[in-house]
C-alpha cells in the first residue's frame, strides 16, 4: 500500500517538470518556403578599352577618345553620366604625357543602346568592348521583396498543413535563411558583338533585339512552427 502511494506520489511530482519540459520543447512543424522572380536588366555596363596599337600607332589614344566621346553623344550617350575612366596606362606613361591605352566603363539602359554603341565603336575601329555585368536599377528592392515572400510562404505552408490535421500554428520561434547573393550571368562577348552588328545591319536596333538573359531572383528559407 505504501508503496502504490510513494508511486502516486511521484507520478504527481513528475507532472509539472513534464508541462514544463512541454513548453520548453513544444510539438511544432518544420517547413520549407521558396520564391523566385525573374526580372529584365535595365542596366548595362561595358568595358571599352582604347589601345594604340588597334591603330598601329598610327592614330594616338587621345584622338581616338575625342572620336569616342563625339560617337557616344550622337548615339544619345550623356557621357558626363554614364562614362567613367577605369583606368589609363602606358606600358605606363611613354613619351612623356603621351598616353598608350586607356580603360572606360560605360553604363547603359537597354539592349538597344548596347546594340547601338557597340557598332558605334566599331566603326571606329575601337573592337575591345566587352559586358562586365548586367543589373537593375531596383535590384535590391527586389531581392527584399522575394525574399519576404518566401517567409510568407513557408507561413502559409505550415498553416495548411497544420490544419489537415486538425491543429494551428502559433509563434515561429526558428528560421533558417542560407540564401547567397544572385549569380551573376555570363555573355560570350563574341556573340553579342555579332549580333549587335547584325542588328543594326538590319536596322532592328529600336526593337531591343539582343537577347541578354533575364535576372534570376530565387530564396528558399526554413522555418518552424509552434502547433496548437
Amino acid at each position: 500500500m505504501k508503496r502504490w502511494i510513494v508511486a502516486v506520489a511521484a507520478l504527481f511530482a513528475l507532472l509539472p517538470a513534464a508541462a514544463q519540459m512541454q513548453e520548453a520543447f513544444p510539438s511544432y512543424i518544420q517547413v520549407y518556403g521558396r520564391a523566385e522572380k525573374e526580372i529584365t536588366p535595365d542596366e548595362f555596363y561595358l568595358q571599352i578599352i582604347i589601345n594604340e596599337r588597334d591603330s598601329k600607332g598610327k592614330i594616338s589614344v587621345e584622338s581616338q577618345q575625342r572620336g569616342m566621346i563625339a560617337a557616344l553623344k550622337r548615339a544619345g550617350v550623356d557621357v558626363e553620366k554614364q562614362l567613367k575612366v577605369a583606368n589609363l596606362s602606358s606600358e605606363f606613361f611613354k613619351k612623356n604625357t603621351s598616353v598608350a591605352s586607356a580603360k572606360y566603363q560605360l553604363q547603359l539602359g537597354s539592349a538597344a543602346e548596347v546594340s547601338k554603341v557597340w557598332q558605334a565603336l566599331g566603326d571606329l575601329g575601337i573592337s575591345d568592348v566587352s559586358i562586365l555585368k548586367v543589373s537593375h536599377s531596383r535590384l535590391g528592392e527586389y531581392k527584399r521583396e522575394v525574399r519576404l515572400e518566401a517567409m510568407r510562404n513557408a507561413q502559409q505552408s505550415a498553416r495548411e498543413m497544420a490544419e489537415a490535421v486538425g491543429q494551428t500554428i502559433g509563434r515561429c520561434f526558428y528560421i533558417y535563411d542560407a540564401n547567397n547573393d544572385v549569380m551573376p550571368a555570363f555573355y560570350d562577348n563574341a556573340v553579342v558583338m555579332r549580333s549587335a552588328k547584325l542588328a543594326v545591319a538590319e536596322g532592328a536596333v529600336e526593337e531591343e533585339p539582343l537577347d541578354f538573359k533575364t535576372i534570376r531572383l530565387e530564396y528558399s528559407v526554413q522555418a518552424k512552427f509552434v502547433l496548437e
